[in-house]
């Protein structure tokens, strides 16, 4: 009996904290109340990744986390436990480059006679000529010329496997079995193994001989060294050396090529704009079987209970993907259902497909819609003001991330919107209607539209564009009016049509069906990475009205949300994918969902805030040194940031922590200042910039200097950090209460005050939430030590013990809201979840931090409430009802009172049985 999903734990495998590390927390975990472990990629990934995203060997689960036997154990301890085991797949892409993806070094040995040249998503006819069958190999420091004048890349003899390979770093590029009798010729000793691979160019089983050769050279190792010397001759460093290295390397089925050429000439589709890791085809069959045979097995003998499949989005057909995995899913698991969740990022106003057959998303729309519940819409106003007047930014979200997609379409992803454009005008030209159109137009067409997509992508098929979907194509459209000129208007028409418009299985079985198909599918492989590198590895870092509403997959353009909106998307939910995934935090959070519950409360305060920060930059003069760095906008984001992840238990004078914290903060700004690519960018560092804003960074957290400045800082932290806190117990709450499956990031049981990766990935001290769970507290004494996180910690473990004896009213009980009358009714929000035998209630405060003021906990004592109150819809006057640590009795009106019903804890919930 499989055990039922009530709620997950993410966990971060990596060499340091492998899968028999997690074996002795697995009873933690089941009293803390969570049903199934939620693992991150466990196949066999790059040496030393931290995250399992960059797949080399997907036939094997990670030696580096314990391999399968690891696994076996870890299942065998959770289902002591009577838990299950989700697991992370990675169906989109591998890690390429490097010296250890099998699958990739043969495609490079032998171009298209290789059994995996359609594994990878390959543009072998490209537009380029000097591309034609070939690769490109954006992976070199310096222009190829320059790297064969420095010798950087040697040719060199593999002699465990009889191969020669030219290494640059930690690269490895193999040459073609079919060139090694160039290479081997003039020595005499190996004369008739010459003779053997000079022929592999005339037999048509040339792969597989070459491997019985390749044994045979690597057998001869009285002649090993004499290869070795041979080798001389290919030195690039001299003149006759650099010319027949280059001869040789031209005759491969790959370009050598500096990294900076990838963003304009790159011939094969990454993930996103990531050298390292190339698309995989997985819509072929042979794909789909190699990469998910050892996912098959591991679920067919019953080690896996549910599956994520990360970006989604990055498919040529999801919908297809995720049909054919249900399929395969259910045969393995007769009579069981196997849940399968989606990483999809839902713009405003977009759904999930429900004929994708799955249960649901991971949970980022989630995160958005607490987060604009959390945030008062009277603080937009002054805090926007503050924003563009001092950064000369934009203060419009939206107008920010469309200059953002412009700068990405004509940089990082330049190459992969000239193959669209591209395949665009091969489609144009095979009719003779449009023949007429030109690349340049397409081109300035095309660009309009995507910048002015408001979701990441859509979903065309054989049959167009699905009506769920034309609506945001629509948007784009007319977006694109807007900014396009008038001539090119026409070729919007036509994208229109091409795009879905006119499915392409109407057009005749053939060359223009295959074009149009090819050109659909580019488009929508191009729109997601546009949208991710320009909103979340861009916008977020560069616009800063307030930083907790820029966060993987939020609305940002929205500052907040009526609580109609909240309950009417929970409604929304039950109906349609009840056992969505809900969560506050992820491995890729730009912050921690305690820092963003923290960072939401300036909303309400937005007035007082500017004055803050009017203070701050005064104080901040004395460390700028006469240097203009950090800008006004940079300087602006790093007040948020400090003010969203200060520790609680963090002093201003506090030498040795704040020499660590410092260390955090420059690590995080680093990055920050790269991916905003104004000042600074990854693809040309402006280290003196970046050193100014170190030194003024260190001169505010670890020097005398910046003393005043801390202290400003920390008594504004002192003046929202309990109503951050409460923000944080609320979402907590509704996390674990409205429709969905509740998901915990490792370690957030306790406070999370972590920055963007790789913060959010540091080591968990596991041992003292054990501690903490072990050694229960009465709601005073966790109240009065809050800042120790436990307050959480046993809000956790009471509302999913709850869950545990009520799983029914969770899972598809009735979503109910209730009416709140009385003094501070706008304060509250509350909730019922029903079934025809069971209720619950649910009761936190809303935007509270008037009703704190200056209190030093995140608890809104009884007196304050009043006369607010909360209406029952059924009668139980008189009737006790239970809560998470005492009884609340209903008054003889059908009411709570909020000021009793949350008189011992800041937020609540009731059963009635």
């Amino acid at each position: 009996m499989k055990p039922a999903l009530r709620a997950t734990v993410r966990l971060q495998f990596h060499q340091g904290f492998s899968l028999d590390d997690a074996v002795p927390l697995v009873p933690y975990f089941a009293r803390l109340g969570i049903s199934h472990l939620y693992a991150s990629p466990l196949l066999t990934a790059r040496d030393g990744s931290m995250h399992g995203y960059d797949v080399v060997d997907p036939t094997r689960v990670n030696p580096q986390l314990g391999g399968e036997p690891a696994l076996r154990r870890l299942v065998q301890a959770l289902r002591q436990h009577g838990m299950g085991l989700i697991l992370d797949i990675v169906s989109n892409h591998m890690a390429v480059g490097g010296a250890d993806n099998p699958w990739w070094l043969d495609l490079l040995e032998w171009g298209r006679l290789s059994p995996y040249s359609e594994f990878f998503d390959i543009q072998w006819h490209s537009h380029d000529p000097l591309l034609e069958g070939q690769l490109l190999m954006p992976f070199l420091g310096s222009d190829y010329g320059v790297a064969l004048q420095q010798g950087s890349i040697p040719l060199c003899f593999d002699a465990e496997h009889g191969g020669f390979h030219i290494e640059h770093y930690q690269h490895r590029f193999p040459i073609c079995p079919r060139d090694y009798a160039q290479i081997l010729a003039d020595i005499p000793e190996l004369e008739t193994l010459t003779g053997h691979f000079k022929a592999l160019n005339s037999l048509p089983d040339a792969y597989a001989q070459a491997r019985i050769l390749r044994t045979g050279l690597s057998q001869r190792r009285d002649q090993h060294d004499l290869i070795k010397q041979h080798l001389a001759r290919y030195d690039s460093r001299q003149p006759e050396g650099f010319q027949r290295l280059h001869r040789l390397l031209e005759r491969q089925h790959y370009r050598l090529a500096s990294w900076r050429t990838a963003a304009d000439d790159i011939n094969w589709r990454r993930f996103f704009d990531v050298n390292e890791l190339g698309g995989l085809r997985v819509e072929r069959p042979a794909v789909f079987e190699a990469t998910h045979r050892k996912i098959f097995q591991l679920i067919e003998d019953g080690l896996v209970d549910g599956l994520r499949i990360d970006h989604i989005d990055g498919l040529a057909d999801p919908r297809g993907y995720c049909r054919k995995l249900r399929r395969r899913v259910d045969r393995l698991v007769p009579g069981e259902h196997l849940p399968i969740y989606v990483e999809k990022i839902l713009g405003r106003g977009e759904r999930l497909h429900h004929d994708w057959q799955v249960d649901g998303t991971t949970g980022y729309e989630f995160m958005d819609q607490l987060s604009l519940l959390q945030h008062d819409p009277r603080g937009e106003q002054p805090l926007a003001e503050l924003w563009s007047r001092l950064s000369e930014r934009p203060g419009e979200f939206a107008e920010e991330a469309r200059l953002a997609r412009q700068q990405i379409l004509a940089g990082g992803l330049a190459g992969d919107c000239e193959s669209v454009a591209q395949a665009l005008l091969q489609v144009a030209r095979d009719d003779l209607m449009s023949r007429d159109l030109t690349l340049g137009a397409i081109r300035r067409a095309l660009q309009a539209l995507i910048v002015h997509y408001p979701v990441y992508r859509t979903y065309i098929n054989a049959h167009g564009r699905p009506a769920e979907d034309e609506v945001f194509f629509q948007q784009a459209l007319a977006g694109a009016r807007t900014t396009l000129g008038e001539a090119d208007w026409p070729l919007l028409d036509y994208l229109q049509q091409w795009l879905g418009g006119q499915p392409w299985r109407e057009r005749p079985p053939g060359r223009q069906r295959k074009l149009l198909k090819h050109a659909c599918v580019r488009f929508q492989q191009l729109t997601s990475p546009t949208a991710a590198k320009a909103v979340e590895d861009t916008v977020f870092y560069r616009s800063a009205v307030l930083l907790s509403r820029n966060d993987v997959g939020f609305s940002s353009e929205r500052f907040s949300a009526p609580m109609e909106d909240f309950h009417a998307a929970n409604r929304e939910r039950l109906e349609h994918f009840p056992d969505n995934l809900l969560t506050s935090a992820t491995h890729d959070h730009k912050r921690g969902e305690d820092s963003r519950a923290r960072l939401a409360v300036l909303s309400e305060c937005g007035p007082w805030y500017v004055e803050q920060v009017q203070g701050f930059r005064e104080l901040a003069q004395a460390l700028r040194r006469d240097s203009q760095a950090p800008s006004a906008a940079d300087e602006l984001i790093l007040y948020q940031a400090l003010l969203g992840s200060w520790p609680l238990t963090l002093s201003s004078d506090d030498s040795a922590g704040l020499r660590d914290y410092a260390g955090r903060l420059w690590q995080w700004q680093n990055k920050a200042l790269r991916e905003a690519k104004l000042h600074s960018s990854w693809s040309a560092p402006n280290e003196t910039y970046e050193q100014a804003c170190r030194d003024f960074l260190e001169a505010l957290l670890t020097r005398p200097i910046g003393l005043p400045l801390r202290q400003a800082l920390v008594a504004t932290l002192e003046r929202i950090a309990p109503a951050g806190a409460l923000n944080s117990l609320a979402q907590c709450l509704l996390r674990m209460t409205v429709p969905g499956v509740p998901d915990l990031y490792q370690g957030n049981e306790f406070w999370d005050f972590s920055l963007v990766d790789p913060d959010n990935r540091r080591p968990v001290d596991f041992a003292a939430r054990q501690q903490a769970l072990r050694q229960p507290a009465t709601p005073a004494a966790l109240l009065a030590n809050w800042r120790s996180g436990q307050l959480k910690q046993a809000l956790i473990a009471q509302a999913l013990a709850v869950r545990a004896t009520h799983g029914m009213v969770f899972s598809r009980g009735d979503y109910q809201p209730l009416e709140v009358l009385g003094a501070q009714s706008g304060q509250v929000l509350a909730f019922m979840r029903s079934t025809s035998t069971q209720r619950v209630i649910v009761i936190v405060p809303w935007q509270v931090a008037g009703l704190l003021a200056n209190a030093q906990l995140p608890w809104v004592q009884a007196p304050v409430w009043g006369d607010t109150r909360v209406k029952l819809p059924f009668a139980a006057p008189g009737r006790k009802l239970k809560g998470l640590f005492s009884m609340c009795v209903v008054t003889p009106h059908d009411e709570l009172m909020v000021g009793a019903a949350l008189g011992d804890f800041p937020v609540n919930l009731f059963t009635q049985n």
